[in-house]
């Protein structure tokens, strides 16, 4: 193969999902880059012997080198520390932005055309950071965070309404935490907005706003059922943000990305629609929002300026 995708934190969960995903679907091959330079040299040869089976001839490597990943097409950002015990919001801040400093500069030198999708948390403010330090065009930083709310909320849509999750359309915006934005009059069933359903009797209005309040803490039901941050889901998001970009899929898929006075938001990571595809975020593409919707996706933002404003990105 001569497309190339790289997985910094490949021997985490989300990471070693992530290159997992993506040999399964032969899409590239995959270079896991770890300071766990033998926990990844495993993963990777693990997902590599099972490639046989899947029928991909993707080809794998665990390393703790960079130069590994020379070239790659797209860097997926894993890295980083779950927020622990005793550990406060600008504590994790400050040690995933230090880990972010010293994963960034080693990407630009060595791939310095790629797209870096950022996935470690808090996301937006982490987008900003890699922004930053990488100093790409706006378009070649593109987070994943709106992909994996959208599938929660497609999930729970199903579950409560016993229909298929390919016929439901969720629509998630803002910042990748308990403020984001669910739209329900943008999320569909077979093209029935949640809205109208609701009027037709098929979803009570109750119902719908909890399914909008378990989507916002989607995250933190999965660490408390599990003990650590969900990575099924996660790396699945990722690499169907991966498969867009290098298939140029003009996929339109919600992502976070630097708003430049879109939305009324400017100079700030968060969440909307954007058409990805070979060039990363091709277009930013812009809905009208009630002035309800609108002073949510506000306060959404306003919590993200508060993260970047703590590590001076």
């Amino acid at each position: 193969m001569n497309r190339k995708v790289t997985v910094v934190g490949g021997a985490g969960n989300v990471g070693a999902t992530v290159a997992r995903a993506i040999a399964v679907k032969e899409l590239a091959d995959v270079v896991l880059v770890d300071i766990a330079a033998e926990k990844a040299a495993g993963i990777a040869l693990d997902i590599y012997q099972a490639c046989p089976i899947d029928g991909s001839d993707s080809r794998l490597i665990g390393t703790a080198d960079y130069a590994a990943s020379a070239d790659s097409d797209v860097v997926v950002i894993t890295s980083g520390v779950p927020r622990k015990p005793g550990m406060s919001r600008d504590d994790l801040l400050n040690v995933n932005y230090k880990i972010m400093q010293s994963v960034v500069e080693q990407v630009v030198k060595y791939s310095p055309n790629c797209i870096i999708v950022p996935v470690a948390n808090p996301l937006d403010a982490m987008c900003q950071a890699v922004y930053r330090l990488s100093r790409f065009p706006r378009e070649r930083v593109v987070g994943m965070a709106g992909v994996l709310d959208s599938a929660r909320m497609r999930t729970f849509i199903a579950m409560e309404l016993n229909v298929s999750v390919q016929n439901i359309h969720a629509f998630v915006l803002g910042g990748h935490g308990d403020t984001m934005v669910p739209l329900p009059r943008f999320s569909t069933v077979a093209g029935i907005p949640l809205t109208e359903l609701v009027e037709m009797g098929k979803l009570s209005q109750e119902k719908l706003d909890e399914i909008c309040k378990r989507t916002a803490n989607g995250g933190a039901e999965i660490t408390k059922l599990v003990g650590t941050s969900a990575w099924y889901a996660p790396g699945a998001a990722a690499t169907e943000m991966v498969e867009a970009i290098l298939k140029d899929k003009k996929a339109i898929l919600p992502c976070s990305v630097f708003l430049q006075g879109e939305y009324g938001v400017k100079d700030l990571f968060v969440g909307v629609p954007v058409k990805l595809g070979r060039g990363g975020a091709e277009e930013i593409i812009e809905i009208r929002l009630t002035p309800e919707e609108q002073a949510a996706f506000n306060k959404s933002a306003a919590s993200v300026k508060e993260l970047t404003g703590v590590i001076g990105v």
